[in-house]
């Protein structure tokens, strides 16, 4: 059992994972070429990542015509709510890309869709053309500062078990239960309670609070006393955080 002063918090190879997971935009950098935007982006088990862009782009062109280029893959985690600065955080993930030869494009496709069920996959080979990044290291980078991670760490690690039901709770808890939202404001430092609060991010070890102040947007988050490990526990975690008397999940967040 972790010790009264011990924070627990993702790893930063996890968070890399979470803010793939969540984010909905990406772009993808080679030397002499303006960044092309990707339709789909997916960071694989393997620690590899797979992009589609279309097949007339310059990156597919580039890529087709060496066997492997440096490359750099952008990718921005908004925030599932309207605030004032949308985007949570940043991830570069840096490495070799290598066009997928045509004959293996599909059955990849198949592949990717076991894990990532996008409808984009759709189109590969209908305009579209899959790439594969080879990923060295990955950096992230929030208001709490940057990170970098290697390909070892990246790989061994997994997304929050939360990750992909994070956006739904965190729409329910801003739009129908401001309650909550307002008790859990009462762990802010006194200089900042005084802003607007929202639900920012949650995962297994804790929450997060975007507070938008005449000074500026602040990021607070707050610890779990242990581990969420399924709905009901971090449905409790929450309520516990508030101060709420409903700890017996009858009425779930």
């Amino acid at each position: 059992m972790p010790s009264p002063t011990t924070i627990l918090a993702p790893t930063t190879a996890e968070r890399v994972r979470s803010a793939c997971a969540h984010a909905e935009t990406a772009v993808i950098a080679l030397p002499g070429i303006d960044p092309v935007p990707t339709s789909l982006h997916h960071l694989r088990r393997c620690g590899d990542a797979v992009i589609a862009v279309p097949e007339s782009s310059l990156a597919a062109q580039l890529a087709a015509t060496a066997n492997e280029t440096s490359a750099v893959l952008e990718l921005t985690d908004h925030a599932p709510l309207p605030l004032r600065e949308p985007v949570r955080a940043l991830v570069w993930l840096r490495g070799w890309v290598r066009q997928v030869p045509i004959q293996a494009q599909r059955a990849l496709a198949v592949e990717i869709a076991k894990e990532y069920p996008h409808p984009g996959l759709l189109d590969v080979g209908h305009g579209v053309t899959l790439m594969r990044i080879v990923v060295n290291s990955a950096v992230l980078a929030d208001t709490s500062g940057a990170e970098s991670v290697d390909h070892a760490d990246l790989r061994a690690a997994t997304a929050d078990p939360f990750c992909e039901m994070e956006g739904a709770w965190l729409q329910h808890m801003a739009e129908d239960h401001a309650d909550v939202v307002a008790q859990l404001a009462r762990h802010l430092p006194t200089r900042l309670r005084g802003g607007v609060v929202h639900p920012l991010a949650i995962d297994r070890y804790g929450l997060t609070l975007r507070v938008e102040s005449n000074d500026g947007d602040h990021d607070v988050r707050l610890p779990f006393p242990t581990p969420a490990e399924d709905i009901e526990s971090l449905s409790r975690a929450v309520r516990v955080l508030a101060g709420c008397p409903f700890l017996n999940g009858l009425r779930r967040i």
